[in-house]
C-alpha cells in the first residue's frame, strides 16, 4: 500500500511537466489522471464486499498487478509522446485508458490487505494494525513526490518515475507471492473496507479502519439528519482541497516561470511540504489540542483559506511552499473534523455504515473538483485558490450555525 500511494503521488508530481512538454492543454492533463480516481470511488466498495469471499492474498496480488500493468503502460505511452513518436492527443487518450486499469483493479489492494490483517490479528491488536496499514497511504504521499525527481533519468526522462515504481511494485508482488501465507482455505472472518483514493488530498482519517472493524449494519444515507451536515462539510472542504491540489503543479511552473523539464523538483518540494503538514496536523497537533469536531472544521477552514490566499501573492518557491503547507495544515484539521463529527452523531451499531459514507464523501471530491479547478485555472491562475478560499470561509461561518456541538 505504501508503494501504491508513493507511485500515485509521484505521478501527480510529474504530470504537469509532462503535459506542458507534450503540449496538451492543462485541463485535459488534469482530467486524464483524475479519471482513475473516479473509477476507484466506484470499484473500491465492490472489492471491499468481495474481500472476505475470495482469497485475500489473491485480491492483494490482483491490486498489485493492476498497479504494475497500468504504471508500465502509462510510462510507455507518455515516453512515446515525449519523444514525439505519437501525437499529444493520442498520448493522453491512451494514458486515460491505461490509468483506468489502476482505478479499477488497484482499489482491490486496500480492502484485501485490511481483511487479511483483520483475520490474522487478535481483537486487542486489530485496530492498531489496521491503523498502521492505513497510515502507509499517508506516508506514501510524502515519499512519492520526494523521490520522484531522482528517477527522471537521461534516457527515459520524465516518464522514469513510472518505470521505477513499477519495478519496486514488482519486487513487492514477488515478495507477497512467495512469502505471504495463503488464506484461501480455512479463512477466519476479517472484513476489508473501501479506502479513499491515494493522494495528497486523501490522507488517513480512520474511517476505513472503523468500517473494517465495526459490525455490518443498515446502510446509511447522506440525507440522514444525524450526519448530513457533517457530510456536507466534508464534501465542501474536499472539493476545495482536490481543486487546488490538481492546480498546484501547474501553478508552480507558471508562477516561477520554469521550463517543464526540470520543474518536477520544485513541484515535489511543494507537494511534499503539503503532505507533511497534513500528517503533522493529524498525527501531532490534533491529539494534543483536543479540539472538538466542530472546532476542527471551523479553525481548519480558516487556516486553509489563509494559506490559499497567501499562495495568490507568493512570488517565489519559498512563499508557495509555505502557503501550500499552511493550507494543507488546515485541511489536515477539516478531514478528521467531519469524520469524527459524523461518527459521534450515530450509535455504535451504525459505525460501519457511517464509515463507509465518510469514505465515499472523501472520494467524491475527485469526481468533479479537479476538472472544475483546472477550467477556472485556465481563466486565471489565481482563481482556483481565490474561489477555494472563499468556499472555505463560507464553510467556516456556516459550520458555526449548522454543525452540532458534540
Amino acid at each position: 500500500m505504501l508503494v501504491a500511494a508513493s507511485g500515485n503521488t509521484a505521478l501527480q508530481s510529474v504530470m504537469p511537466a509532462i503535459g506542458r512538454e507534450i503540449g496538451i492543454s492543462d485541463f485535459w492533463v488534469a482530467l486524464a489522471y483524475t479519471w482513475s480516481a473516479v473509477l476507484w470511488v466506484v470499484c473500491a466498495p465492490y472489492w471491499a464486499e468481495k474481500s472476505d469471499h475470495h482469497g485475500r492474498k489473491a485480491l492483494t496480488l490482483l491490486g498489485l498487478t493492476g498497479f504494475i500493468v497500468s504504471t508500465v503502460l502509462c510510462g510507455t505511452v507518455l515516453h512515446l509522446g515525449l519523444i514525439g513518436a505519437i501525437g499529444g492527443g493520442v498520448t493522453f487518450l491512451l494514458f486515460g485508458c491505461f490509468r483506468a486499469i489502476y482505478g479499477t483493479f488497484g482499489s482491490a489492494t486496500p480492502s484485501a490487505t485490511q481483511a487479511y490483517l483483520a483475520a490474522k490479528t487478535r481483537r486487542s491488536g486489530r485496530v492498531a494494525a489496521l491503523s498502521a496499514l492505513s497510515s502507509s497511504f499517508g506516508l506514501g504521499t510524502i515519499i512519492g513526490p520526494a523521490i520522484a525527481p531522482l528517477f527522471v533519468l537521461p534516457v527515459i526522462g520524465l516518464a522514469g518515475p513510472m518505470f521505477a515504481f513499477a519495478l519496486i511494485a514488482l519486487a513487492v508482488f514477488v515478495a507477497v507471492l512467495l512469502w505471504l501465507p495463503n488464506d484461501r482455505y480455512g479463512r477466519r472472518i476479517g472484513r476489508g473496507a473501501a479506502m479513499s483514493y491515494p493522494s495528497g488530498a486523501s490522507t488517513p482519517t480512520g474511517a476505513s479502519v472503523v468500517a473494517a472493524t465495526s459490525p455490518r449494519g443498515k446502510r446509511l444515507s447522506w440525507k440522514d439528519l444525524r450526519v448530513r451536515s457533517w457530510i456536507v462539510a466534508g464534501v465542501a472542504a474536499g472539493h476545495a482541497q482536490a481543486a487546488t491540489l490538481t492546480c498546484i503543479g501547474f501553478f508552480v511552473i507558471d508562477r516561477l516561470h520554469l521550463e517543464p523539464h526540470g520543474s518536477e523538483a520544485s513541484i515535489a518540494i511543494v507537494m511534499m511540504a503539503g503532505a507533511s503538514a497534513t500528517l503533522a496536523a493529524q498525527w501531532g497537533l490534533i491529539p494534543r489540542l483536543n479540539l472538538k469536531p466542530k472546532a476542527l472544521i471551523f479553525w481548519g477552514s480558516i487556516v486553509a483559506a489563509v494559506g490559499l490566499a497567501e499562495a495568490i501573492v507568493a512570488r517565489d518557491l519559498y512563499g508557495i511552499t509555505l502557503s501550500f503547507a499552511l493550507a494543507s495544515l488546515g485541511f489536515g484539521f477539516t478531514r478528521p473534523g467531519f469524520t469524527g463529527g459524523a461518527s459521534l452523531a450515530v450509535p455504535m451499531a451504525a459505525q460501519g455504515g457511517v464509515a463507509g459514507l465518510i469514505t465515499a464523501a472523501n472520494g467524491i471530491s475527485w469526481v468533479a473538483a479537479p476538472a472544475l479547478g483546472m477550467a477556472v485555472y485556465l481563466v486565471n491562475p489565481n482563481l482556483p485558490f481565490a474561489v477555494s478560499s472563499l468556499l472555505l470561509l463560507a464553510l467556516a461561518f456556516w459550520s458555526r450555525r449548522a454543525l452540532p456541538s458534540l
